[in-house]
């Protein structure tokens, strides 16, 4: 029981540095945040933050890999005669289009929110983050895939690279969108065209 606390406890303080570290990059500017700046807001220590993350780049792409690896647990959990891709689609849907300020529901995403996040994702440090974070979950999405299907080999780290493509994909055309639109609804259409096995549109 104590184990359990204790690694609730230091996932909570995780994701508190995490969000605290895009919060103040979109308000402030990738450029006007230290990390003593991240520390502060999260009401911790800066040792604290240096036990969780090597830089604030670092820090924010955590959020990626949290997602990315809540996704697999959800995917892992879905119902075993479900579809392989209805199985997908839920987990995506479940911690990808929900939840955050300015990047979840079905409203178009706050305009002030959206510029912050567009100049943040602009920053070569921060691109490079997200790059390893996408690198270091596929292999658990690939297991996750294995594992419902029964596979090996090539097949599960086809499904895994899919599905971290459409997401890219998917978070590139919400940064560039204009007029602003929903994450969940590109989600579902990216998801709709992946599911029909990408015919050419009309």
């Amino acid at each position: 029981m104590a184990d359990g606390l204790r690694e609730r406890k230091k996932q909570e303080t995780r994701i508190a540095l995490s969000w605290a570290a895009v919060r103040l990059a979109v308000e402030r500017g990738y450029g006007n945040v230290r990390i003593e700046d991240i520390a502060a807001e999260a009401g911790v220590s800066l040792r604290t933050f240096r036990n969780y993350f090597d830089s604030k780049a670092d820090a924010i792409a955590a959020r990626e890999v949290d997602r990315s690896l809540r996704i697999a647990e959800e995917l892992r959990a879905r119902p075993a005669d479900e579809p392989l891709w209805v199985a997908v689609r839920a987990a995506i849907e479940k911690h990808f289009a929900l939840g955050e300020e300015g990047h979840g529901s079905r409203r178009p995403p706050d305009e002030q929110w959206l510029t912050g996040i567009r100049l943040m994702m602009s920053e070569p440090a921060l691109q490079g983050a997200v790059a390893r974070a996408y690198a270091r979950v596929g292999e658990e999405l690939a297991a996750a895939v294995a594992d419902r299907t029964g596979t090996s080999g090539m097949y599960p780290r086809l499904v895994a690279e899919v599905i971290g493509a459409t997401r890219a994909v998917v978070t590139a055309e919400w940064l560039r969108a204009d007029p602003p639109r929903s994450i969940a609804d590109l989600l579902s259409s990216a998801l709709d065209q992946v599911e029909a096995g990408l015919p050419v549109p009309e």
